[in-house]
């Protein structure tokens, strides 16, 4: 620890600090919060930042590995490098019920991470990769996701093969993200972007897509589409995606 930087103690409030030579390896810091500060290529692993409040702060070329960040609250900021244009690296942890409000999260690699409940509020998450990232959690016999996207910006992720069934995606650009095989079903994409975004083996049985953009959506493509949620407005798109000719009436 060099001499300007006082040791981070959990429950901590700090303010305007560069961190970057800080030690987080297996450390509590549970409830901790950071105001304005920065940390560069860091590896925090196995720390625990449960309850911990981040605002305005910079990540750079940092990795999360199996790191508990359950309940956290991140707001406004920055885990993208934009000299490298890579992002942060979460593996092996915990998000269950943290916060990301107005962050950005591109490139991200959110690998094998359980994020039950977790809201992505306003955030740019554009080329991030969710691999077999877990927003389920079992209560007894029955398992449910829970997750909530709103007005985020999800152009080029992979969300290939993700379980978001009955969660939230409002607003949110998908334009040219991965959603091959994902089981959205139940899930609310109202409002979203699908331009150009990967759908084949995706399931959308029930899925609320009113006001949403679906041009090029091959519901044929699809695994399961009984019960979606469309406009008057938005059937002569379908039809015309399956090569069926709209005339009016």
């Amino acid at each position: 620890m060099t001499p300007d930087i006082p040791e981070l103690q959990a429950g901590g409030r700090y303010e305007g600090l560069d961190l970057s030579g800080v030690d987080w390896a297996e450390r509590d810091l549970t409830e901790i919060a950071l105001t304005d500060c920065t940390i560069m290529d860091a590896q925090l692993s196995a720390v625990i930042l449960q309850g911990a409040t981040f605002e305005g702060c910079r990540f750079v070329r940092c990795r999360f590995a199996h790191a508990d960040l359950r309940e956290a609250a991140l707001l406004r900021c920055s885990f993208a490098d934009p000299e490298s244009h890579s992002g942060v690296d979460f593996a092996f942890s915990q998000l269950d019920q943290a916060r990301f409000e107005g962050c950005d999260l591109s490139f991200a690699d959110i690998d094998r991470t359980s994020l039950w409940g977790v809201e992505f509020e306003s955030c740019n998450l554009r080329g991030a990769r969710f691999h077999r990232a877990d927003f389920s959690r079992a209560f007894g016999k029955l398992v449910r996701a829970q997750a909530r996207f709103r007005d985020c910006m999800l152009e080029l992720a992979d969300l290939s093969e993700v379980g978001l069934p009955g969660c939230e995606l409002v607003r949110c650009s998908l334009r040219e993200a991965d959603l091959t095989a994902a089981d959205l079903e139940g899930a609310d994409l109202s409002g979203a972007d699908l331009f150009q975004a990967r759908t084949a083996g995706a399931k959308l049985a029930g899925v609320d897509l009113r006001g949403a953009e679906i041009s090029g959506l091959d519901l044929m493509a699809l695994a399961s589409f009984a019960g979606l949620k469309i406009t008057a407005a938005q059937q002569s798109v379908l039809l015309s995606a399956l090569g069926v000719e709209v005339f009016p009436d």
